[in-house]
């Protein structure tokens, strides 16, 4: 995978790239494993729940299999396809009894490669799923359940990876690629190698017009609003918010506030947090 740039025939075209799709062997997905995505424009029981969110093109999203709970059974990837719903790949994969299964693709994985799950030790190469105790310390991992038999839920975003740090008794520690180190169970399943794409976050999308695409809409800075509409609003030219810190439309801090919630039940599994807080 690679980034590529056109010749700068207009404003907004001057600074774009994309990402190339060579490698990716079929255009049209698999019918049976197509449904549309319902658009629910940041709203939850009808209430804006996270801002600028909403139009964008219609999409035909892929239903990826995140358990790969077929086990011990060989699958053989025959396409390496693009979904509108995520910066990875997907491979499509064969099984031997005639199922087909979408999973996210590997980094190196290539059509016509025999991968296979299984809670017993197996071969780990690329694309391979297990559970964390039989994949030896050090080894690149990625889509990792939380908790055993839910599906992975972690460490799924293209280019994304992790390396087991160690294993103590029934738990494995993870260091996420966010810095935090985590006890996570050694039943949990994890696919071998790094997620495919891995120059998705170079892709600059260069005019306002690809992330109405996208489904997000504008973003007014609240220094050019009103004193009425934003903390930052007011003044005369251009004027410094004239704060301290910077604040949300509702007062409160709007850097450096952990958001987890306190006292959640997972907290006894996290080693390390990913940042130390000031406050």
């Amino acid at each position: 995978m690679a980034i590529k740039q056109y010749r700068p025939t207009s404003p907004g075209r001057r600074i774009s790239s994309v990402n190339t799709t060579k490698e990716l062997t079929k255009k049209r997905p698999e019918k049976s494993l197509v449904i549309i995505r319902k658009e629910k424009a940041g709203r939850s029981w009808g209430k804006i729940a996270m801002r600028h969110r909403g139009g964008g093109e219609k999409r035909f999203i892929r239903v990826v299999d995140f358990l790969r709970n077929k086990f011990d059974v060989q699958a053989t990837v025959t396409a390496l396809e693009y979904d509108p719903g995520r910066g990875a790949r997907l491979m499509l994969l064969a099984y031997a009894d005639g199922e087909k299964r979408y999973s996210l693709a590997a980094e190196g994985v290539k059509v016509g490669d025999v991968v296979i799950s299984s809670k017993n030790p197996i071969d780990l190469q690329v694309g391979n799923r297990t559970t964390l105790r039989n994949i030896p310390v050090g080894i690149e991992v990625h889509d990792i359940e939380l908790q055993a038999g839910k599906g992975g839920k972690i460490v799924r975003g293209a280019g994304n990876s992790t390396q087991l740090r160690a294993l103590e008794g029934d738990y494995a520690l993870v260091k996420l690629p966010s810095g935090e180190v985590r006890k996570i169970s050694a039943e949990c399943m994890a696919t071998v190698g790094r997620v495919s794409n891995p120059d998705h976050n170079l892709v600059r999308w260069g005019k306002a017009g690809r992330s109405r695409h996208r489904g997000i809409r504008p973003t007014v800075r609240g220094k050019v609003m009103n004193p009425v509409d934003h903390p930052h609003g007011g003044g005369e030219g251009r004027n410094s918010i004239g704060l301290p810190y910077p604040k949300t439309p509702w007062g409160k801090h709007a850097l450096g506030v952990r958001t987890r919630t306190p006292n959640k039940w997972s907290d006894k599994f996290i080693v390390q947090r990913r940042y130390e807080s000031k406050r």
